[in-house]
C-alpha cells in the first residue's frame, strides 16, 4: 500500500475596520479617524490518501478537505487624545469718540451793556434819529436817539398822524417824507465820521423796541437830540425820559414859529367851473366825463375809471398838482 503524505497551506486574510471618533469642545471640533486591522489566517489542510492493491484492483482515492478558521486576532490602535485647543474670545472694549465742542464763530460786539457815557465814533447815518457808532474797544452798536422822531424816509412809511398839524393828505404825506430825507441828511452832515459823546438816560429804558442803544448825542457840548426839535427836524417821542420838559419846550417853540416840517400850508384847491349848458351841449360827443374833485381837492389815480379820465384831468393842469404822473412822461396813471 503506497501512503502519499499529505501537504497543508495557510492563506491570511485582512479585513479592514475603520471607525471615526468625533471630540468636540466649545472653542474647536475635531475628527480622530481609528483604523483597526484584523489578520484572519485561514488554514487549509489537504490530505491525499492511496491505497493501492494489485495491479488490478480499483484505485479508490479519498480526499479530506479540512479547513480550519483561526480565531481573529484583534489589534487594537489606541485613538490619539487630543488636546483641545482653548481659544479665548477677547471682548473688544469700544474705544469711547469724544467730539470736540464747537468753537463759537466771532461775531461783531455789541455795545456795553453796563455804563452810561462813552466817546464813540459815527460809522453810518441810517436816518436822522437812528446811527451806527463803534467804540474804542472796537465794539459796535446801533443808536437811537432819546426823546426825538424824525419822519420817514420812505414814502409808504410816511404817517401824517404822528405830527400835529399836518394832514393825511398826498400834500401832508409828501411834505412829512421830504423833511425825513432833509432830516437824514442833517444829521450826515453833522455826525457821520466824526467822534461824539453819547448818553443813556436812567429814567428811560436802555434800549428800544428794536433793542437800539437809547441815548442823547452831544456834538461840542450841545445835545443834538434838542437840536433836531429846535430846528424843526423832529417832534417830540411820546416816552419817559429826564429831558422830557425842555425837549416839549423846543418843540412848542418850533411848532409856533412854524420852523422846518412845522411850516406847512395845504395847497387850496381852485374849483372847477360848472360847465354851463351850452358848453355842456357844445361839447363833442367823444368828451371825458371826469369825475367830480374829492373833499380834500386832491386826486389820486383811484378817483378815475379810466386812465382817459385821469389823462384829461393832467392835461387841464400840466404842474401835475395831483401827482398823476408819477415818472414825468406826459401820461397819468399809466397802471389804469
Amino acid at each position: 500500500m503506497l501512503v502519499v503524505a499529505g501537504c497543508s497551506t495557510t492563506s491570511e486574510t485582512t479585513t479592514t475596520t475603520t471607525s471615526t471618533t468625533s471630540v468636540a469642545d466649545t472653542t474647536q471640533s475635531s475628527a480622530i479617524t481609528q483604523t483597526s486591522t484584523t489578520k484572519t489566517p485561514t488554514r487549509t489542510q489537504t490530505t491525499t490518501t492511496l491505497i493501492a492493491t494489485s495491479s488490478t484492483a480499483t484505485q479508490t482515492s479519498t480526499t479530506t478537505i479540512q479547513t480550519t478558521t483561526a480565531q481573529p486576532t484583534t489589534i487594537t490602535t489606541s485613538a490619539p487624545t487630543a488636546t483641545p485647543t482653548q481659544t479665548t474670545a477677547s471682548t473688544r472694549t469700544p474705544t469711547q469718540t469724544t467730539t470736540p465742542e464747537p468753537t463759537p464763530t466771532t461775531q461783531a460786539a455789541r455795545g456795553p451793556e453796563s455804563g452810561t457815557e462813552w466817546t464813540v465814533t459815527v460809522t453810518r447815518v441810517i436816518d436822522g434819529d437812528t446811527m451806527e457808532v463803534e467804540f474804542p474797544n472796537g465794539e459796535t452798536d446801533t443808536l437811537r436817539l432819546l426823546g426825538v422822531d424824525t419822519p420817514e424816509t420812505t414814502l409808504s412809511r410816511v404817517n401824517p398822524d404822528e405830527f400835529e398839524g399836518i394832514p393825511d393828505s398826498t400834500a401832508g404825506r409828501d411834505h412829512l417824507y421830504e423833511w425825513g430825507e432833509w432830516a437824514s441828511q442833517f444829521a450826515t452832515d453833522e455826525l457821520d465820521g466824526k467822534t461824539v459823546q453819547i448818553e443813556t438816560d436812567p429814567e428811560a429804558d436802555r434800549r428800544g423796541t428794536f433793542g437800539r442803544l437809547l441815548v442823547y448825542i452831544y456834538v461840542d457840548g450841545e445835545n443834538f437830540n434838542r437840536q433836531l426839535l429846535t430846528n424843526g427836524y423832529a417832534r417830540l417821542y411820546e416816552s419817559s425820559f429826564s429831558k422830557r420838559s425842555d425837549f416839549e419846550t423846543a418843540e412848542a417853540n418850533a411848532q409856533q414859529n412854524e420852523v422846518g416840517l412845522w411850516d406847512f400850508d395845504e395847497p387850496t384847491s381852485t374849483p372847477e367851473p360848472t360847465p354851463s349848458a351850452t358848453e355842456m351841449t357844445e361839447a363833442p360827443s367823444d368828451s371825458v366825463d371826469i369825475p367830480p374833485l374829492p373833499s380834500d381837492g386832491d386826486y389820486d389815480c383811484s378817483h378815475f375809471d379810466t386812465q382817459e379820465q385821469a389823462q384829461a384831468v393832467l392835461e387841464q393842469d400840466p404842474s401835475d398838482p395831483h401827482r398823476l404822473d408819477g415818472d414825468d412822461d406826459g401820461v397819468a396813471c399809466e397802471s389804469l
